[in-house]
């Protein structure tokens, strides 16, 4: 009879669940085939990818960042609550025991009337157990886990964000360097040309019109220098932010031309953005939120608990103690909740609908950003290239409109577009050097912190 009705309260719980949602057909992504951008060179890039640009002061600043950074200390916390809240989860799946003492001394009156003392005591164990049929706890354990994993990969996603926005922020700071200096140099230029073309103006070789053009030249470089100046203070001001420190002055290493963009792997297997940090959280979200969708149909179904209890009783009216014991069980089988747990279900199964639209949007914002961090990468260089190019020809015809400007046999406007032009082309060679740097940053955070030999041989598989 008590089989019978077990079995009943089973199938008339269990068939108010329903069949499992499956997931969206609309959130699955796949991969490219290849990349549109296909770059010639081969590399071997370890995690540590910023050691690579071989400037101790790059590396220095990138571990300070890592170290003392308030955002990393605020991921490592939630790392820290997301194992606790899996911890708690966990420990619902074992047995529960307690311990109860108790005693104390009173007068009453018995049965014959007379007040009588007594002194009594009593301890008692007692112990429970779910045995958790249906796996209600076990998911939400699971769930748990999955939520702490996703945890930790968002503390690695902010470690690898600090990481880039640190090394970007120094190349920044050392083009913003390079800038003062070429301006420092065309100042000194621009001087000197202010004296000559006073000079000639005075003995008659030259007009004033020619002497006021050269101090116009003068005045407009020298007001580009506090800009410049106000540029690094602002970038070292936002690195020692980044830090973790009060503003202060950035210690300078290597110069920015001698920082050289490193070679990248000619094949990068889509399947290697499984290690970006984002999609890794992403896809343990849509876990943990499948998990929680099994542990809400599961409350539909009965709650089967175990139950003991054993101890002794003693007192000073009774010559031993008394063992006192209980052994149960007991079921709870929803049979009517308002709808509340139907609720509950279809809201776990909306929950893992929203991770797994998540986990596509996540893994598609991959794909963008590791083709424009490609694009990047080869047209910032030939960019660069060209600029140099047309600095070489720029520095060859100040150097001739000078010479013959010096003879008498061209005017001052010559050479005033020659400075012109090699001052607008070395401002934007040193900006070029330095989205050629950044871009492949931003490449070992598109790929999640770099790749080397064994990553790149398992994303092929």
């Amino acid at each position: 009879m008590k089989r019978r009705v077990a079995l009943f309260l089973v199938l008339a719980t269990g068939g108010c669940v329903g069949p499992r949602p499956a997931p969206p057909s609309a959130a699955s992504v796949t991969p490219p085939a290849a990349w549109q951008t296909a770059l010639p060179a081969t590399a071997s890039i370890e995690a540590n990818w910023w050691q690579g640009f071989h400037d101790p002061v790059l590396t220095r600043v990138v571990a300070a960042a890592l170290a003392n950074n308030s955002d990393v200390a605020i991921a490592a916390a939630r790392v820290s609550e997301a194992r606790a809240q899996f911890h708690l989860a966990h420990a619902q799946l074992l047995p529960t025991a307690g311990l109860a003492v108790g005693g104390d001394r009173e007068r009453f009156l018995n049965a014959f009337g007379v007040g009588t003392y007594q002194t009594a005591g009593e301890a008692e164990l007692s112990a429970s157990y779910d045995l958790d049929l249906f796996g209600r706890l076990s998911n939400a354990s699971a769930a748990a886990r999955a939520s702490l994993l996703s945890t930790q990969a968002a503390y690695a996603a902010v470690r690898l964000a600090v990481a880039t926005s640190a090394a970007s922020g120094y190349i920044t700071l050392r083009a913003l360097d390079a800038r003062l200096i070429i301006l420092r140099e065309t100042l000194t230029a621009r001087e000197n040309s202010v004296h000559i073309t006073r000079r000639r103006a005075e003995t008659g070789y030259s007009s004033e019109l020619e002497r006021q053009q050269a101090e116009a030249e003068y005045q407009a470089t020298l007001q580009l220098i506090p800009v410049a100046e106000l540029a690094i203070k602002r970038q070292e001001d936002g690195l020692s932010l980044l830090l973790g420190e009060n503003p202060r002055a950035i210690e300078r290493g290597a110069a920015l031309d001698t920082l050289m963009p490193l070679p990248v792997p000619a094949t990068l297997p889509a399947a290697l953005l499984r290690g970006r940090p984002d999609i890794a959280q992403a896809e343990q979200q849509m876990i943990a939120a499948d998990h929680s969708l099994d542990a809400a149909r599961a409350a539909f179904m009965p709650d089967v608990r175990l139950s003991a209890a054993g101890g002794y009783v003693a007192s000073t009216l009774i010559p031993d103690p008394v063992r006192i014991f209980s052994l149960g069980g007991s079921i709870l089988a929803p049979l009517f909740e308002g709808g509340a747990l139907r609720a509950q279900a279809d809201a776990a199964a909306a929950r893992r609908d929203q991770a797994a639209f998540g986990y596509r949007r996540t893994a598609l914002a991959a794909f963008r950003d590791v083709e424009d961090a490609l694009a990047a990468i080869q047209r910032s260089a030939e960019q660069e290239k060209a600029l140099a190019g047309q600095r070489d020809a720029l520095a060859i015809a100040l150097r001739l409109a000078t010479n013959r400007y010096l003879a008498g046999y061209a005017s001052y406007l010559d050479k005033l577009d020659a400075q012109r032009g090699l001052l607008a082309a070395e401002l934007q060679l040193v900006q070029a050097h330095a989205d050629t740097l950044n871009a492949q940053v931003a490449l070992y955070q598109s790929l999640g912190g770099g790749w080397s030999s064994d990553t790149l041989a398992a994303g092929k598989e």
